[in-house]
């Protein structure tokens, strides 16, 4: 289950044949099954995965209303491995309901799986697991960090820029009852209604500045007083105080958002108004760090898990 599923380049016309008579969910019931028990996925498979859940993606706004339970995860990676391990233990679609917060590729070694297996399974159970669009969900940033080199490796450019056309319609943020916000990022100094993100077009690239570059890039720091300009280079670190008026004016009572590697799989900040969750654990081999979920029940409870890093074998 925990072995690396591989990429061909082609695929043979009579199997794609066979395919075409049987439904489309079986189809892709088939595409699952085999990527986890490492079988090959052709590359215009991986096609049509993309132009399936392009078209889920459009279907859905770009701020997704979920109503709990459900299962909050943070950034994964490449870590396909690690996936299927936070699978087991926090329970497989559709049975356990999930909301990702973005950041499915670059850094790990597998994130053409990953990505397929999160798209397939928006695919099949797409009202009841939710992905989120991330800053490295974007051609300029896994250009550089890994993303681009493993499609040219494992297929060709065109693969790559398939992925994006898929990325840039992915919803950014999500609202579960109306009282816990989620993004990858943070916030926005120009934020002041849950309509302005509803209403950020798509296709999207993630601009330099603004709200959709802010709720992919933001940070919170313990330190600031309102707003700071962030040591990425791009958007902004936000203070405590931001976060309780932002939570008070919003009617809303916690903030989750990814972004960054925090060691224990998660993290808390403005008095428990808002959760860092970080999914990847021993993140690129270098931090050691558990990964986090956050299961809130249909009581908007929330119970953290941290899972301990497993040193996977080469």
């Amino acid at each position: 289950m925990e072995k690396s599923a591989k990429i061909s380049k082609g695929g043979s016309s009579s199997r794609r044949k066979d395919q075409t008579k049987t439904s489309s969910s079986q189809f892709f019931e088939e595409l699952t099954n085999r990527l986890l028990t490492r079988d090959v996925l052709h590359g215009e498979e991986i096609v049509e995965i993309l132009e399936k859940v392009a078209a889920v993606f459009m279907n859905q706004p770009m701020l997704v209303e979920v109503d709990p339970p459900i299962i909050i995860c943070g950034d994964i990676h490449g870590q396909f491995k690690d996936l299927i391990r936070l699978f087991n233990h926090g329970g497989w679609p559709p049975e356990h309901r999930y909301l990702f917060l973005g950041d499915y590729v670059d850094r790990g070694a597998q994130s053409i799986e990953t990505a397929c297996l999160m798209f397939l399974l928006k695919i099949r159970f797409s009202k009841d697991f939710f992905l989120l669009r991330g800053n490295h969900e974007s051609s300029a940033i896994n250009r550089v960090y890994g993303f681009m080199e493993e499609c040219c490796r494992c297929y060709d450019i065109s693969l790559w820029e398939r992925f994006q056309c898929v990325f840039d319609r992915m919803p950014v943020s999500a609202l579960v009852a109306g009282k816990i916000l989620c993004m990858h990022g943070g916030l926005s100094q120009e934020l002041e209604s849950f309509d302005q993100i509803r209403q950020i077009p798509r296709p999207a690239d993630i601009p330099q500045c603004g709200i959709l570059c802010d709720l992919l890039w933001a940070d919170p720091d313990p330190q600031a007083i309102g707003w700071v300009q962030s040591n990425r280079g791009v958007s902004y670190r936000f203070g405590p105080d931001v976060v309780e008026e932002f939570c008070a004016k919003m009617d809303i009572d916690l903030i989750a958002r990814a972004h960054q590697v925090v060691e224990k799989g998660y993290e808390f900040f403005a008095d428990n108004k808002l959760v860092t969750i970080f999914s990847a654990p021993n993140y690129c081999g270098q931090f050691d760090n558990s990964a986090g979920l956050m299961l809130v029940d249909a009581n908007l409870k929330c119970r953290i898990r941290a899972l301990k890093p497993k040193y996977h074998c080469r």
